[in-house]
């Protein structure tokens, strides 16, 4: 998941359904030269080829599972537009790099940017740069500071995370008395991961048969995963579910778990790794859900970024323009719908 702040917006559509289907074409009925058009005979993005639009793609280095499905997203989107070229350029988490490969974007005068930055405060004067020369940009999950800096952001909802997460394990224990719940958290420093502890907390106020018993930051890795989760075992040796922010430290949790022999609790997940929907499929273990953070949001910003190249709205919506910000839904995926969420998990 994104390792910097993200913010929400306007809550829009599931995980698994991207922007493309958002801006599907919209169609009328005839009508007579006397009668006003209607706002949704606009014209709106379909997969019909269009004007021509080059894209500049600029994202963080691809050290994460997630950060690695983004890019992936959103080249293999690109692909599938005979309308659209991407510029993309080599993933940095260095911000004076990235800022440097979105300068050489502005430079060569492509018709619309999407940026994750890597630092969002960072990279704000280069998205206004890149919005006062004439350039559109679509601010991809780590938000600029100025909503000046870019045309549309698009993202995902850390807080609605852990509310989701707090909601499904609530419900799951809602008839346990004095019921226990531990949270492996990730890095406290980042303001996604106290967003997404809130959400949790808040959700948990619900249930007052439930209690926080046991909190641990781990750092989105597989090896922090595990230790961590090894010191929460030890800590706690009785409770009844566990929430995880991030289901790449995940693996390393459920090694932890294995090694101890643990099987007396439920654990939920969060990301949407394709480990993770396997692993509830199979239901043979302790996971039985996650929460989605989207990696397909970079292939809806691909959809939207062409929109705004060819100047068209949305499918679907009376507005001519595209929204100013899409939040993505943090859907809960457990052996009810993992068959349909399968073809999303990111390794």
């Amino acid at each position: 998941m994104s390792h910097l702040p993200s913010r929400r917006g306007l809550l829009f559509g599931t995980a698994a359904v991207s922007a493309g289907a958002l801006l599907a074409g919209c169609t009328s009925n005839e009508k007579s030269d006397d009668e006003q058009p209607a706002a949704n005979d606009q014209p709106a993005a379909d997969d019909k080829p269009g004007r021509q639009v080059t894209i500049g793609f600029a994202g963080p280095q691809a050290d994460h599972g997630w950060l690695n499905a983004i890019n992936e997203n959103a080249k293999s989107r690109a692909e599938k537009y005979q309308d659209v070229t991407l510029e993309i350029t080599e993933g940095s988490n260095d911000t004076a790099q990235q800022i440097g490969q979105i300068e050489t974007l502005i430079n060569k005068k492509v018709d619309v940017l999407v940026v994750l930055p890597a630092d969002g405060k960072a990279l704000t004067q280069v998205g206004l740069k890149a919005m006062r020369a004439g350039i559109p940009v679509v601010n991809l999950d780590r938000i600029f500071n100025t909503p000046q800096a870019y045309r549309c952001w698009i993202g995902g909802d850390n807080y609605g995370m852990g509310l989701n997460a707090g909601h499904y394990i609530g419900e799951k224990l809602k008839d346990k008395p004095n019921a226990r719940v531990i949270e492996l958290a990730g890095l406290d420093n980042l303001e996604l991961t106290k967003q997404r502890t809130q959400g949790f907390d808040d959700a948990l106020k619900n249930y007052p048969n439930i209690r926080k018993v046991a909190r641990q930051a781990a750092e989105f890795t597989v090896e922090s995963g595990q230790a961590k989760m090894a010191q929460l075992l030890q800590a706690q040796p009785e409770f009844d579910a566990l929430w995880n922010h991030d289901d790449d430290q995940g693996v390393g949790a459920l090694r932890a778990i294995e090694q101890a022999g643990r099987d007396d609790f439920l654990m939920v997940g969060g990301a949407g790794a394709l480990s993770a929907f396997q692993a509830i499929k199979q239901d043979d273990g302790v996971l039985k859900a996650t929460v989605l953070y989207p990696p397909t949001m970079a292939a809806s910003a691909i959809d939207l970024a062409r929109a705004l190249g060819q100047g068209k709205g949305v499918g679907g919506l009376a507005e001519f323009e595209i929204p100013a910000s899409l939040t993505l839904y943090s859907a809960v995926v457990d052996k009810t719908n993992v068959d349909q969420y399968m073809p999303t998990g990111f390794e």
